[in-house]
């Protein structure tokens, strides 16, 4: 319904351009004939020097192109007050998960997760994404979610970051659970590495400290060098203070998932998670960065949201998810016995 309202609203705008604008150009250039005609005529009567008729052309010019352009200046105006209006209507909107009065605001997670019972629901008109999912996570452990787009696996991630509330069940850490925690405190033990890691258009030094702007090049330079970066970081003509251009221009696809990994590792977290980040490589990049990650997965509770099953093989517990249930769990050795859902994935 919206989209055919602007459709129309647009043919219309469309439509009232086609007809004006020709029609003004036209009566404009008319008048500009007319007035040539007249001041020509009367410069043959000596009433007109040529220079003073060159000057009043001049004039008029100056006049018009103001007075044409400020209709287009209304029409830019009434688009960035329409854009305004939204950005502000998001800024504006209410935060629906907020600190509690007594939330830990600092300290470090050691990684103890336990799901009870959890289930999850978007909204009212939708189908439950998640439901009656339970495990625990020792600190040190990894943890593979593997499954069919919309299986649920992204939700579980999301509940653990705190972006949704459990529609029922229990989430702790540390056995105590996520409200207890602040949102800040919370998130700043959670390190995440993407599908598709985002690199700002800035320096490699700033966009590896991203999450801890406070970092020291020490801890950079550390961090770069476990996530198997640091040599081709110094092959830059810049090394670290290499500017890359929007969303990494610049560098590979495996130079820009070992910066992403050690943006993640940088922030030191208790929880890593890492949603299928040797998707888009080749196989030798794969290894360098599968390296990488097992230096970042020691003493710290993984999670691996996976559709090869290559990364999943050393997970400690694998939850095979379809539908927002878990169908299957277990090690790769033991799921490969059950002839199931994950077997025949593999």
């Amino acid at each position: 319904h919206s989209n055919d309202h602007f459709r129309t609203k647009n043919l219309n705008a469309s439509f009232i351009m086609s007809k004006f604008f020709p029609l003004m150009e036209f009566i404009g250039n008319i008048c500009l004939v007319a007035l040539l005609s007249f001041g020509g005529w009367l410069v043959m009567q000596n009433s007109l020097k040529p220079g003073e008729l060159v000057a009043f052309f001049s004039l008029v010019n100056y006049l018009m192109w103001p007075i044409m352009n400020l209709g287009y200046v209304i029409n830019l105006f009434s688009q960035a007050k329409a854009s305004g209006e939204r950005l502000l209507e998001i800024l504006d909107a209410e935060e629906e998960i907020t600190d509690s009065g007594h939330a830990v605001k600092n300290g470090r997670l050691n990684g103890d997760v336990v799901f009870s019972d959890v289930s999850l629901q978007y909204t009212e008109e939708n189908a439950e994404a998640l439901h009656g999912v339970s495990f625990q996570a020792e600190r040190g452990k990894t943890i593979g979610l593997i499954g069919a787009t919309g299986s649920g696996k992204s939700s579980i991630i999301q509940l653990l970051s705190r972006f949704y509330e459990p529609t029922s069940g229990r989430i702790t850490i540390d056995g105590k659970p996520l409200e207890h925690y602040s949102l800040k405190m919370l998130r700043s033990n959670i390190g995440v590495v993407p599908q598709e890691s985002f690199l700002f258009s800035s320096t490699i030094r700033s966009n590896i400290s991203y999450g801890k702007p406070d970092a020291s090049m020490d801890e950079i330079i550390e961090s770069a060098k476990r996530a198997q970066a640091h040599d081709f970081i110094m092959e830059l003509p810049n090394q670290y203070d290499t500017m890359l251009g929007e969303r990494g221009l610049g560098l590979s696809g495996g130079q820009k998932q070992r910066i992403a990994i050690a943006r993640a590792i940088c922030l030191n977290p208790g929880i890593l998670i890492l949603d299928d980040s040797t998707s888009a490589v080749d196989m030798e990049t794969e290894h360098r960065i599968q390296l990488a990650l097992r230096e970042v997965m020691r003493d710290r509770t993984t999670f691996i949201i996976a559709h090869r099953i290559s990364s999943l093989k050393h997970a400690d517990e694998i939850l095979v998810l379809d539908k927002g249930v878990v169908k299957e769990r277990g090690t790769h050795e033991q799921l490969m016995e059950e002839n199931g859902l994950y077997k025949r994935i593999f």
